[in-house]
């Protein structure tokens, strides 16, 4: 089950990346919660949706050094690149831990930290 779930995940940062905040919601759940550590919870695919169209209004780049799967879980270790409301480029180091429900992504918490510039 591990390697069928970091495998979606690959997909639907794929997805993120390109563009397709559709093809990402695809392999989400209804159901989905999302957390930022730190900031906010977002509930449901219709909260992930507004957020996503708010925040990756420019598709940002994901870097994965690690990505470790264990069961219903799968945690990702890396960068995401992208550009601020400004314009201006961001860098953020990341790890996404991941919970999946019959192939779906049922739930994430993320820690997210900006990486010195």
């Amino acid at each position: 089950m591990s390697e069928l779930n970091k495998s979606v995940l690959q997909q639907a940062n794929a997805a993120v990346t390109a563009g397709d905040n559709e093809g990402f919601l695809a392999f989400c759940a209804e159901d989905i919660a999302w957390s930022t550590v730190g900031a906010e919870t977002l509930h449901g695919k219709g909260a992930v949706r507004a957020w996503m169209a708010k925040e990756y209004t420019q598709p940002p780049s994901f870097t994965v050094h690690n990505l470790i799967g264990d069961g219903d879980f799968v945690a990702a270790l890396g960068d995401i690149e992208g550009k601020d409301a400004d314009g201006k480029p961001t860098r953020n180091a990341y790890c996404d831990v991941w919970r999946f429900r019959d192939g779906k992504m049922v739930e994430l918490r993320a820690f997210v930290i900006e990486v010195a510039k």
